[in-house]
């Protein structure tokens, strides 16, 4: 595999899409004319060939482009469809939602079901909806400095949480802080507010909580954004211990590693979260994001704002400075209801976990038996392919293993044969949807791109 036959492979892949998406891209230039970027939401472009597929509908595992073709579908929104496109129980849910109402401001009988579900579901004894995941983190972070008196937020290199401002942030070469992948940064002193450390390094995190100034640190059980990278033996259970001892509460943001069980990695691996976040896949499609906070956190927040405050005669104003209007709709408890109910389940998330299982297992036979430098990574129901012939441990270890060319290659290779996968790197995700022979479609795709990089 040389970058010259890199080089060759990715124009003829990039005609082939040109050729095959003609009504897409002419969608897209229509766009340009009413859109910063040509489409609704910018992230919406980034998908490789130049310009996105413009989608006419999708069901389950599949999605249709208005070309006319037909796509398994292993992005699944970036994880938001995790559920599955148009998921039965949850389009018969909102239907019946929607003639009852949408937002009310006033709370559901589905909602008591719920609470005790995500209680039952993630351990956190007492929760709040918000209208996204990057919402939940927000108010986490407000919550963590109401109650610790403490500004710093510790995140960990090569992190995504959303648009949270303290999270926008990356270690330079030298060690120092500063704003990644262009953003700008919004007026805020994020060498005041943010503090970031290597995923993995016990030792920087140590130093990093030493002047028991960070109020929270914001983390995922097992890093997705620039590929897979799971924490190594221990280093949670360090995180967990050194949190406490510096008087840091730790928060688990699951929004795309619920992939690892019906739980997510807390209830799986028995972690304990002081604050726990979730949103995109647990609306199906509806905009929602939750947080659960553990009874201390709780208590320590009744002290600031007493939940005994509500008594006749008297009006409750606690706006605390997060939530929202639409936050924890009838529509939103509808849909969350649905999916925790009957369709991301015990029984579906283990349908989808065995099909990753067999699906990382088989690309892991594949690139051995052509002798490519690749480690393909597993999250419960995701799978990645990441150029690099280990494990990662950072991200910056893993951003050093990047080839652009190549990931385009990859993504056009599989779009051209009718298989979509995330846009931002090469993640799989399967949904209760997803089957056997999806899986194979893959498999047999990705076994002709190893062969022909092989190739002389």
């Amino acid at each position: 595999m040389t970058p010259e036959r890199v080089g060759r492979l990715l124009a003829r892949e990039q005609q082939d899409y040109v050729h095959r998406h003609r009504r897409s891209r002419a969608l897209f230039a229509a766009g340009e004319q009413h859109y910063l970027y040509g489409v609704p939401m910018h992230w919406m472009r980034r998908w490789a060939g130049g310009f996105p597929l413009c989608a006419t509908r999708a069901s389950g595992a599949r999605l249709w482009c208005a070309d006319g073709l037909e796509y398994v579908d292993f992005c699944l929104g970036d994880t938001g469809a995790m559920a599955g496109h148009a998921a039965p129980a949850v389009t018969n849910a909102l239907h019946a939602q929607l003639q009852r109402g949408t937002t009310l401001m006033l709370p559901t009988e589905d909602a008591q079901w719920v609470g005790a579900e995500l209680v039952r579901r993630f351990g956190l004894p007492y929760w709040g909806f918000t209208t996204s995941a990057t919402d939940a983190n927000r108010a986490a972070i407000r919550i963590a400095r109401l109650i610790t008196g403490r500004d710093v937020v510790l995140v960990f290199n090569g992190c995504y949480h959303g648009s949270v401002e303290e999270a926008h942030v990356g270690l330079a070469a030298d060690g120092r802080t500063v704003m990644r992948s262009g953003v700008h940064p919004n007026a805020i002193d994020h060498a005041r507010v943010s503090r970031v450390v290597e995923f993995n390094d016990v030792a920087a995190l140590e130093k990093a909580l030493a002047a028991e100034d960070v109020a929270l640190v914001l983390a995922e059980p097992c890093m997705t954004n620039y590929g897979l990278i799971e924490a190594a033996p221990g280093f949670l259970g360090a995180l967990r211990d050194l949190t406490r001892r510096s008087g840091t509460l730790l928060l688990y943001d699951e929004t795309h590693t619920w992939s690892a069980g019906p739980g997510g990695y807390t209830a799986r691996d028995h972690l304990e979260p002081d604050i726990f976040t979730i949103g995109k896949a647990i609306g199906g499609g509806v905009p929602v994001g939750l947080y659960g906070v553990s009874a201390s956190v709780a208590e320590r927040i009744w002290e600031h704002a007493p939940r005994e405050s509500v008594r006749p005669g008297v009006r409750q104003s606690s706006h605390l400075g997060f939530g929202g209007t639409l936050a924890g709709s009838a529509l939103q408890v509808a849909a969350v209801r649905a999916v925790l109910a009957e369709v991301l389940t015990e029984a579906n998330f283990a349908h989808m976990i065995a099909l990753a299982d067999r699906l990382a297992q088989a690309a892991r036979r594949t690139v051995a038996t052509h002798a490519l430098p690749w480690y393909v990574a597993q999250s419960g129901a995701r799978v990645e392919t990441l150029f690099t012939s280990e494990p990662p441990r950072t991200a910056s270890g893993l951003a050093r293993s990047r080839d652009g060319a190549l990931e385009t290659l990859l993504h056009l290779y599989f779009l051209n044969r009718g298989v979509l996968i995330t846009p931002f790197h090469s993640m799989l995700l399967m949904c209760p949807a997803t089957s056997a022979e999806d899986v194979d479609r893959y498999l047999s795709t990705f076994a002709g791109l190893c062969l022909e990089l092989r190739e002389s």
